[in-house]
C-alpha cells in the first residue's frame, strides 16, 4: 500500500505537470488570436479574388489555361496539412486518418501525399505511404512563401502534365472548440468552384480592364492556387492552436481533479493511521494496568 510519502510525491509531481499544461494552454490561447486574425483575414481576400476571376471569365466566350484543363485522374497529389508538434488532442490524428482513407479510395492511382508538417510526415512514413515533397518547420513560422513555394511546384507539375489533380486535407478553422476536417481539390481549377467561392453578390461589380481578359486571367490562376494553399495553411495552423489550447485545458482541469483525489486519499490514509496509532497506545495502556 502506497505510503504518505508516495501520496506526497505524486501530488508533488502531479502539480509540477499541471503547472505546464497551464503554461502551455496560455502559449496556444495567445498564439492562437493572432493565427485566427490572419485565418479571417485571409477569407474575402480569397473570395475577392474569385470574384474578379468570374468576371474576367464571364468576357471571354471559351475560358483556357493550362490550370483548366481536366484529365483523366491517374497521377495525383495530396497536400496534407498538420502540425510540427504534438500535444493538440486528436488534430494530427484525424488529418493523417482521413488522408489514408483517400489513399485506400483511390487505391489504383499513381498517389502520392505531400506531408505539411513533421507529425503528419512521421506518421505517414511509418504507415507506408508513398510521400513526394516534405515540408517540415513551415508552421513554426508561417509566411506566403511558403504558400508559394508549394504552390509553385504544383502548378509546374500540373502544367507540365506530370500529376493530374491535386487535392489538399486540413483542419478548417469554425471556432476555438470546432474545427472541420475538409478535403478540397486545389486541381484542376473548376469555374463551378470559382463560382461557389465568389459568393452570390459577386456579380453587382462590374470592373474596367486595361489588359485583355485571358491575359488577366493567365496571371490570376497561379496566384489563386498560391491564395487558396495559403488560406488552407492559415487555417490549419488557427484549428492547431486552437486544439492545443483545449487540449491543454482539459489536461489542467484532469491534474486538478486528479490532485484532490490523491489528496483525499492520502488524509484518509493519515487519518486512519492516526487512528491505529491512538489505538495501539490506548491498548498499550489498557494492557499495562
Amino acid at each position: 500500500m502506497p505510503t504518505l510519502l508516495d501520496f506526497r510525491r505524486r501530488i508533488r509531481t502531479i502539480k509540477n505537470m499541471q503547472q505546464i499544461t497551464r503554461a502551455m494552454k496560455f502559449v496556444a490561447a495567445a498564439k492562437l488570436r493572432r493565427a485566427q486574425e490572419n485565418a479571417l483575414a485571409a477569407r474575402p481576400y480569397a473570395r475577392q479574388m474569385a470574384n474578379l476571376m468570374r468576371s474576367a471569365m464571364a468576357r471571354m466566350e471559351n475560358p483556357t489555361h493550362p490550370l483548366m484543363a481536366r484529365r483523366e485522374e491517374r497521377r495525383v497529389r495530396v497536400l496534407s496539412l498538420t502540425g510540427d508538434k504534438g500535444l493538440c488532442g486528436a488534430f494530427n490524428t484525424n488529418v493523417m486518418r482521413r488522408t489514408l482513407e483517400f489513399v485506400r479510395q483511390n487505391a489504383e492511382k499513381e498517389l502520392a501525399v505531400v506531408p505539411v508538417g513533421k507529425k503528419g510526415r512521421d506518421g505517414l512514413r511509418r504507415r507506408g505511404v508513398p510521400l513526394g515533397e516534405e515540408y517540415v518547420g513551415v508552421f513554426l513560422r508561417l509566411e506566403f512563401k511558403h504558400a508559394k513555394e508549394i504552390s509553385e511546384r504544383l502548378v509546374r507539375a500540373y502544367s507540365t502534365g506530370e500529376i493530374d489533380a491535386v487535392y489538399v486535407v486540413y483542419n478548417e478553422f469554425k471556432s476555438v472548440l470546432s474545427q472541420k476536417l475538409t478535403v478540397d481539390k486545389l486541381l484542376p481549377i473548376d469555374p463551378v468552384e470559382i463560382e461557389q467561392a465568389a459568393g452570390p453578390d459577386s456579380r453587382a461589380v462590374d470592373y474596367i480592364y486595361e489588359q485583355p481578359p485571358q491575359e488577366i486571367l493567365d496571371k490570376l490562376l497561379p496566384r489563386f492556387v498560391e491564395t487558396q494553399v495559403y488560406r488552407c495553411l492559415l487555417e490549419s495552423s488557427a484549428a492547431e492552436f486552437a486544439a492545443r489550447m483545449t487540449a491543454m485545458d482539459a489536461a489542467t482541469n484532469n491534474a486538478g481533479e486528479l490532485i484532490e483525489k490523491l489528496t483525499l486519499h492520502m488524509n484518509k490514509v493519515r487519518q486512519a493511521a492516526i487512528t491505529k496509532e491512538i489505538i495501539e497506545v490506548v491498548s498499550g495502556a489498557a494492557a499495562a494496568q
